[in-house]
């Protein structure tokens, strides 16, 4: 792993208050959440299971989180991203976002990037930041370094600390062109250069160590943002409803 991947797989450990939420037509999902809220996962995990055995996208999202964390059943990585799986097939950003993230941190980079893609066109701070150090590196895709430069120019500006430590670091290296193409692409003035080129030499970043993971809020809570990029624990099949509940 380059010095670059390791901030970027590391960023991925970063947490916070997770916001939980109910679905419309599927009461024991809010009973999950509610038990989730009071600290009770193990009653969560029983109210969510029949949800998305029947195929219900938030339950399976949420239950893909209790693996991921370990809360309420044993950690199990792989179950949290068949999980996730389940409900990005059907269309749940967050589990689209979990996904692909997934992909990346166990090493199928080449697979990652269809999903890293969806939450880059949404703009999503952590897969800008994990698909800008792939383009960088040319890692698991063809090599883009004014897009790579671009990607993590949007993380950073999102309030991703390791976004705009790689960022600095990309400063060092880049050439004042691909520099100045990146920013276009940040106005859209521009698109990607379809040519790859030569790698430069290696970017020393020492991985950032996350933060401990914060206490789960409960579901009515108004969580401020801190400047530090939140990743939810809800049941949102649309941004506009996940934005909803930081408001």
């Amino acid at each position: 792993m380059t010095w670059l991947g390791a901030i970027a797989a590391a960023a991925l450990g970063i947490a916070a208050t997770p916001a939980l939420a109910q679905t419309v037509n599927a009461g024991d999902v809010k009973l999950g959440v509610d038990a989730w809220a009071r600290g009770d996962y193990a009653a969560a995990v029983d109210k969510w299971r029949p949800s998305a055995l029947a195929g219900d996208p938030d339950a399976q999202f949420n239950l893909g989180q209790a693996y991921k964390l370990g809360r309420g059943v044993p950690l199990d990585a792989t179950a949290a991203q068949d999980w996730f799986l389940k409900a990005a097939r059907q269309g749940h950003q967050q589990a689209e976002d979990n996904y692909g993230l997934a992909l990346y941190t166990v090493g199928r980079k080449s697979d990652a990037v269809p999903w890293l893609e969806k939450s880059v066109a949404r703009g999503e701070a952590r897969a800008e930041l994990v698909l800008g150090t792939m383009l960088f590196n040319g890692d698991g895709v063809a090599r883009d370094v004014p897009r790579a430069y671009s990607l993590m120019t949007l993380a950073s500006q999102k309030g991703l600390k390791s976004a705009s430590e790689t960022l600095a670091q990309m400063d060092q290296y880049i050439s004042s062109g691909d520099r100045e193409k990146g920013v276009r692409l940040l106005s859209g003035t521009t698109q990607p250069a379809p040519k790859p080129e030569p790698a430069p030499a290696p970017v020393k970043v020492a991985a950032a160590k996350p933060p401990a993971p914060a206490k789960v809020a409960r579901a009515t809570a108004k969580p401020k943002f801190d400047g530090a990029w939140r990743i939810q624990l809800g049941a949102f099949r649309d941004r506009a409803n996940a934005e909803s509940m930081w408001k």
